[in-house]
C-alpha cells in the first residue's frame, strides 16, 4: 500500500464550500481518474482517505492537507496533476509527496492566517492588538454543541501584528491587515476568537465580516518563529535518483561534443 499527501487549497468563492462538500468534490476527483483508491473493510467500505485540520468554512486557504492509500504505486506528481484537473477552480491540489515519515497530523501543530478588515484604520487596530497582546487573558465566547463556551483566547497566540498599508490602496477606503500565528491548542482558536478578543479588550469592530486566509500550516519552529512545510521531510526522506552513467556522460559532455 502506497500513501500519498497532498495539499490543496479554499480560494474565492470556494472559501465558503463546507468539510463534507469538499469531501464529496475529492472523491468524485478520485473515481474519474481513476486512482487506484485503497477502502475500507465492512458493509460499507469507502476510500480511505485522512483529511488533518481542515479550515472553517467561510474562510480561504493555501495550506490544506490530507492522506490518500492507493493499493498501486503512482507517481504523485502525475497523480496531482490528475487530480487537480478534476477538481473545481478555487479547490486546487496543489502538492503532492510519497508519504515517508510518520504522522502528518503531529506536524500540523500552528498556523499562520491573515486577516483584512475592511473600512478599520491601521492605526485602530494596531491599538487594539496592542491591547490584545498586553493582555494576560481574553476570555471569549463560541457557540459549541452543548451551548455557548468560554476559553481563553490570548494563549494560543504566538503572534499578532498589523502588516504595513499595501502601496496599491493608498487611495481606497481604510483596510487593516493583520497577520496572526497561532498554536495548535484545546480548545482550538480561530481567527474569528482572536477577533472576538480585539472587541472584548479595544471595542474593535469591523462593520464588515473579515476576510480570513490561511497562509501556512505546519510544525512551528521556536528558534526562527516561523511555521515550517510539513511536506518537507518526506521529500528529504526520498531516496536520490541515480542517473545510469551513459546518460550522465551525454548530459555532462560540451556542446558540440560527441560520445564514443
Amino acid at each position: 500500500m502506497q500513501r500519498i499527501r497532498l495539499r490543496y487549497t479554499k480560494r474565492g468563492r470556494l472559501r465558503f464550500t463546507s468539510h463534507r462538500d469538499f469531501q464529496r468534490a475529492f472523491e468524485r476527483a478520485l473515481r474519474r481518474s481513476e486512482v487506484p483508491m485503497a477502502y475500507s473493510a465492512g458493509f460499507t467500505p469507502h476510500p480511505k482517505v485522512s483529511y488533518a485540520n481542515a479550515a472553517p468554512t467561510g474562510t480561504g486557504s493555501e495550506a490544506e492537507f490530507l492522506e490518500i492509500a492507493l493499493t498501486e504505486a503512482r507517481d504523485p506528481a502525475v497523480l496531482r496533476e490528475l487530480l487537480d484537473a478534476s477538481m473545481p477552480v478555487g479547490l486546487d491540489i496543489t502538492d503532492a509527496v510519497e508519504a515517508r515519515t510518520p504522522s502528518l497530523a503531529d506536524r500540523l501543530t500552528a498556523s499562520v492566517w491573515e486577516m483584512r478588515l475592511d473600512r478599520v484604520a491601521a492605526e485602530d487596530a494596531r491599538a487594539a492588538v496592542e491591547a490584545f497582546l498586553a493582555a494576560g487573558t481574553v476570555e471569549v465566547q463560541r457557540r459549541a454543541k452543548n451551548g455557548m463556551r468560554s476559553f481563553d483566547a490570548r494563549a494560543a497566540v504566538v503572534d499578532l501584528k498589523v502588516l504595513d498599508p499595501q502601496p496599491d490602496r493608498s487611495g481606497d477606503a481604510p483596510c487593516a491587515i493583520l497577520r496572526l500565528v497561532v498554536r495548535h491548542e484545546t480548545p482550538a482558536v480561530r481567527p474569528d476568537d482572536v477577533l472576538s478578543g480585539l472587541r472584548a479588550v479595544a471595542d474593535l469592530a469591523p462593520p464588515v465580516p473579515a476576510a480570513v486566509t490561511r497562509l501556512a500550516q505546519g510544525l512551528f519552529d521556536e528558534e526562527s518563529g516561523t511555521v515550517t512545510d510539513p511536506l518537507a521531510p518526506d521529500r528529504e526522506a526520498a531516496p536520490a535518483v541515480s542517473i545510469p552513467a551513459d546518460r550522465a556522460a551525454v548530459a555532462t559532455a560540451p556542446d558540440g561534443a560527441v560520445s564514443a
